[in-house]
């Protein structure tokens, strides 16, 4: 009968407004929440099947529920090194547990970036989530290998502790001044028994060195050491003893490293050819003045200079002294002996300070003495249909099969968005159009319970004729 299905008609159109009233709702409650997507109800008409002498019967109305997942929202900047946002295509793969996640555990998809560091130095959204990625190896080295799940962990900033890099190279800026008179003692310097690493400031012994100065170094474990150099002027033109010797205690076997003699061209520059000419020349080839200094407790062996002292227990290491491509380099001019610079790469000891993840997802670990550590880089899930995941509890999305099977990338890479650090994206749901189809929704459902009513009316005028 018409009438009956003109009443089911607006009792679907009920259940449907109420279907868009919920979408509607949830939108609403969600406008400030991480990463959000948008959903809307959507309608379709129910055709029943017409017999052509039966007359018409009202089918009514269905709905079902869109997700607009692959919508963007804007990313808004914040104070957290560990809050991303990602630009353009992508999800965070995470899972529910930091450890022991094996690949047939579920793997969830995610715009929400509000990743925090917790107890175990895990990072974790406000969902409870792990963030996923590819581990550095012990070079900062990343193999991303997008066919491969089980190379993903969870990203581990707690693991990573203190650091120190040993010096390897000192660049020489300073000045030797030419005019500089010669030392009547030199008649008696001797490198190996009266020298100037012998020389102490209450003149018991040794020979006064006309200059000296001292380089930091630091050694295996970040402890600081202190490399002197010091030099005498020769008797001949243009030409000066130097020494380089280690601090009292640092070295076995006494504090020489290496001792010889340089040579000046006229202008004052280091004359690399006449100083590699002399049979004691302080380095055979000083555009390549390397030391080598040998690990506590090694033998002595050729080509390594000194050994640090066995109670120290430190590594060996090599030096490399810039004398000459420096800026300035070793000079020797009429001008005031003097250091304008002496600059070394390594650094002491260090503490985790700050975690950094750039652009293409790599997270760093910035130590407090300058040195940065890469720990691993963020991985990306892609999808031919991501309007077609299905939504989970915690902002996030589980594989549907409408989806597609997702692709790993690293960010930038593939199609993937880049990544925002210090940066969140926002919701995509826009008020004004949420109440404006809150308006419209109510008035549906008004209008839909009016049917309801005026078939109610019809059936009960029906009933009277029989009165």
């Amino acid at each position: 009968m018409s009438i009956n299905s003109a009443l089911l008609a607006g009792v679907s159109g009920l259940t449907a407004n109420s279907a868009a009233l919920a979408a509607i709702s949830q939108n609403i409650a969600n406008v400030n929440t991480v990463g959000y997507k948008r959903s809307q109800a959507e309608f379709q008409t129910v055709i029943n099947g017409q017999n052509s002498n039966a007359g018409y019967s009202a089918g009514g109305v269905i709905a079902s529920a869109r997700h607009y997942v692959s919508d963007n929202g804007q990313l808004q900047r914040t104070t957290s090194s560990t809050d991303l946002g990602i630009s353009g295509r992508g999800f965070f793969v995470v899972t529910d547990k930091a450890e022991g996640v094996e690949i047939t555990d579920t793997r969830l998809f995610t715009r929400a970036g509000a990743f925090r560091v917790d107890e175990m130095g895990y990072l974790k959204n406000s969902a409870g989530l792990y963030l996923q990625g590819w581990p550095a190896d012990g070079d900062g080295n990343v193999a991303t290998d997008p066919s491969d799940l089980s190379r993903l962990q969870s990203i581990n900033v707690g693991t990573v502790g203190g650091t120190a890099e040993p010096t390897t190279r000192v660049g020489i800026n300073a000045n030797l001044r030419s005019g500089q008179v010669v030392n009547p003692d030199i008649a008696t310097y001797d490198p190996a028994t009266n020298n100037m690493a012998m020389w102490t400031p209450d003149g018991v012994g040794g020979i006064k060195p006309d200059f000296l100065m001292s380089v930091p170094v630091s050694d295996s474990k970040g402890g600081q050491r202190s490399v002197s150099m010091a030099f005498l002027k020769g008797e001949n033109p243009n030409e000066w003893h130097v020494e380089i010797y280690g601090a009292p205690g640092d070295l076995e076997g006494g504090d020489m490293i290496r001792s010889g003699r340089v040579v000046f061209t006229q202008d004052g520059r280091l004359d690399a050819a006449a100083t590699a000419a002399l049979p004691d020349a302080l380095f055979t080839d000083p555009a390549d003045a390397v030391l080598t200094l040998g690990a506590s407790g090694s033998a002595a062996a050729p080509g390594v200079d000194a050994i640090w002292a066995t109670d120290l227990g430190i590594a060996s290491q090599t030096i490399q002294f810039d004398l000459m491509t420096a800026a300035g380099g070793l000079t020797q001019y009429d001008s005031q002996s003097v250091v304008q610079a002496v600059t070394t790469n390594g650094t002491p000891f260090g503490n985790l300070s700050n975690i950094e993840i750039d652009e293409e997802g790599y997270v760093s670990a910035i130590f407090d003495n300058g040195v940065t550590r890469r720990i691993g880089q963020v991985a990306l899930a892609t999808f031919p249909s991501p309007d077609s995941l299905k939504p989970v509890n915690g902002n996030a999305y589980a594989v549907s099969q409408g989806s597609g099977t997702y692709n790993l990338k690293a960010p930038g890479s593939g199609g993937a968005g880049l990544i925002g650090a210090s940066q969140l994206e926002a919701s995509t749901v826009d008020l004004s159009a949420e109440f404006t189809g809150l308006i419209t929704t109510q008035r549906a459902y008004s209008a839909s319970s009016k049917i309801i009513t005026t078939a109610d009316e019809m059936l009960e005028e029906l009933i009277r004729i029989k009165r």
